[in-house]
């Protein structure tokens, strides 16, 4: 193989980038170290052109954070070590895909059945009676934390946010947890598990309480989210080549 020398310009050019960048990268092992001339100046080669476009080509699946750090480890002479993080994150994604298909699933489930009406409390129904009355028409916050194994806190900040809204229980002020905000709370608990922004389930929510509201959102968002997932599956495999092609260099 020819070893052309580049300057530290010529790599970035190579890239579209600064040159301050090229010695970022430099500086955090991304690249190799490079060789210096005898005025100072970087001297950069062949393997260091391979390992700039196998970081770019990670950075697209894995993240910088997880590309700087494979790339890194590759540097230090560790590559099962490196290997082994390219490993992690594919796990992960498997987690999410499967976290994606459990949301779908407890769609169906949770959204096969509108929620039933509340029936209306006896006129002159004894102090007992109503307690009773009350407790068969919701859930205290923490029973709802015990059925989806969160927090009561976690319970808190989803409310805090507009998620769930439960209804505060005469005379104690505790909140009340009836079918419709359980339901809620379950469809929050699976998209947070996928990974799905507040932001991104608060319409969603809004979208399901409507009278006759339908499951578009929540079905729209779970296919884009799969969409993601794809792309993002696709660019890990493009790295994990770029990644294999330098080590091969190396």
């Amino acid at each position: 193989m020819t070893h052309r020398r580049l300057r530290t310009v010529d790599l970035a050019r190579l890239a579209g980038l600064s040159t301050q960048q090229i010695r970022n990268y430099e500086e955090a092992g991304v690249l190799p170290a490079a060789e210096r001339s005898e005025s100072g100046y970087r001297v950069f080669g062949a393997a260091h052109r391979q390992a700039l476009l196998a970081y770019r080509a990670l950075v697209k699946g894995y993240g910088p954070v997880a590309a700087a750090r494979i790339m890194r480890t590759v540097h230090e002479g560790d590559v099962p070590a490196a290997l082994a993080l390219v490993d992690e994150a594919h796990a992960e994604l498997h987690r999410e895909r499967t976290a994606l298909r459990a949301t779908g699933e407890a769609l169906e489930a949770l959204t096969r059945e509108a929620p039933a009406r509340e029936a209306p409390e006896p006129a002159g129904a004894s102090e007992p009676a109503a307690a009773g009355a009350a407790a068969s028409r919701g859930l205290r916050i923490g029973e709802v934390a015990r059925r989806l194994g969160v927090r009561t806190s976690t319970l808190r900040v989803w409310e805090a946010a507009g998620l769930v809204t439960p209804p505060r229980e005469r005379g104690t002020g505790y909140r009340l947890y009836g079918p419709a905000e359980v339901r809620d709370a379950r469809i929050v608990h699976s998209l947070r598990r996928g990974h799905h922004l507040f932001a991104q389930i608060r319409p969603v929510l809004e979208e399901l309480r409507r009278e006759g509201g339908s499951e578009t959102a929540l079905r729209s968002a779970l296919a884009a989210r799969g969409e993601t997932l794809t792309a993002r599956s696709r660019a890990m495999l493009a790295g994990a080549g770029r990644l294999h092609d330098y080590l091969d260099v190396g």
